[in-house]
């Protein structure tokens, strides 16, 4: 089970060290039965990797860049992200490729990019609200998966997350019968793809700790990425701890 907390673009370097301090006194001397990442932003990565050092945390960027190394102004490459400690990294988030139009081919490069270096890619598949009320949410999903994901794939070196792109900072999230399909449809995927079973799918969109029971009712939720509760280190934290 992991619980990924997606800061987004909040957090300056004291906020981000305040954050951390907090959840590593939360999570001081008690047993834990999920593993934790968190994703600062860029500027904070370095800060924070070293407050995470010695513990039960894990970090992971954002994002990555489509390339190596080279005249690429404003990038941050796979392996930088390495040398800042990070072991995760989210791609192919609803928000990148919607607002600033980043395809599935774009994502898939990305995804070898981390992978060559060892980072662990977590990839965003998710429907917009159109899609779901017109019937298109299996085939969007599918479309996503199959072109965003290489052809050697496995439970180590790769997660995927569905995020139906409607439930996100909005509140709402899936009926339970609905994330259970949805699950299914991507297991069934992957299943078929790569001949496993046990690659981790994550459950995000408006989760919240009156939430959270009825989500892991589905059996197949490999965890959570969560984006605004996680800027809350109270409740981010029980989330972790009720595990």
């Amino acid at each position: 089970m992991l619980i990924a907390g997606n800061w987004k673009l909040n957090c300056n370097i004291a906020e981000a060290n305040n954050l951390t301090n907090n959840l590593l006194s939360n999570f001081d001397g008690k047993n834990l039965n999920c593993d934790i990442a968190i994703f600062p932003p860029y500027t904070a990565l370095s800060e924070v990797s070293k407050l995470v050092k010695s513990s039960t945390i894990n970090i992971g960027a954002q994002d990555c860049s489509l390339e190596l190394k080279g005249a690429y102004t404003g990038d941050v490459s796979a392996e930088m992200l390495i040398d800042l400690g990070c072991k995760y990294v989210i791609l192919g988030h609803s928000e990148r490729r919607m607002l600033r139009n980043e395809t599935s081919e774009n994502v898939l490069q990305k995804v070898k990019n981390a992978q060559n270096v060892g980072l662990i890619p977590i990839v965003c598949v998710g429907e917009s609200e159109r899609d779901r009320v017109e019937g298109r949410a299996i085939d969007v999903i599918v479309n996503q998966l199959e072109k965003s994901l290489p052809s050697e794939n496995n439970n180590s070196n790769s997660i995927i997350a569905y995020e139906p792109v409607w439930a996100i900072g909005t509140g709402k999230i899936p009926t339970i019968d609905t994330i259970k399909e949805m699950f299914s449809v991507i297991k069934g995927w992957l299943l078929n793809k790569y001949k496993v079973n046990n690659i981790k799918i994550l459950y995000g969109g408006s989760v919240n700790k009156g939430n959270v029971t009825e989500i892991f009712s589905c059996k197949d939720v490999g965890g959570l990425l969560i984006g605004g509760v996680s800027l809350k280190a109270k409740e981010f934290s029980e989330i972790c701890l009720n595990i």
